[in-house]
C-alpha cells in the first residue's frame, strides 16, 4: 500500500509564509504527476498546484505569483512554498500523487492525510 505523509501546516499571519511537504512511500514503481489540493469549509476541493514528473507546473489563478510547487524525484517528495498568504488561503491542504505501483492493480491517485493551513491575525 502507498501512503503520502504531509507536514508543514499551521497558523500564520496574513502576508506570512509556510512550506508544505509531502513524501510518498510504499510499493512505488514511479510517480507521475504530484499536486496540492485544498478544501475550505462549505466549498469543493480545488486544485492549487500540480507538477509533472518532467517538472511542468500548473497553478490556480488565485495563487499564481505567490505559491511555488517543486519536487524531489529521488526522495518522492513534493513541496509547496506559500508566500504572501491571505485569509482566503485558509483550508485543509491535501497532497496527491498519480502513482504506478509494482502491483499494477494498485495504480492510481493517492492522497495525503491533509494538513490545516490557517491565515489569520
Amino acid at each position: 500500500q502507498v501512503q503520502l505523509v504531509e507536514s508543514g501546516g499551521g497558523l500564520v499571519q496574513p502576508g506570512g509564509s509556510l512550506r508544505l511537504s509531502c513524501t510518498a512511500s510504499g510499493n512505488i514503481f514511479s510517480i507521475n504527476a504530484m499536486g496540492w489540493y485544498r478544501q475550505a469549509p462549505g466549498k469543493q476541493r480545488e486544485l492549487v498546484a500540480a507538477i509533472t514528473s518532467g517538472g511542468s507546473t500548473n497553478y490556480a489563478d488565485s495563487v499564481k505569483g505567490r505559491f511555488t510547487i517543486a519536487r524531489d524525484n529521488a526522495k518522492n517528495t513534493v513541496h509547496l512554498q506559500m508566500n504572501s498568504l491571505k485569509p482566503g488561503d485558509t483550508a485543509v491542504y491535501y497532497c496527491s500523487a498519480d502513482i504506478a505501483s509494482y502491483d499494477s492493480e494498485a495504480n492510481g491517485d493517492y492522497w495525503g492525510q491533509g494538513t490545516q493551513v490557517t491565515v489569520s491575525s
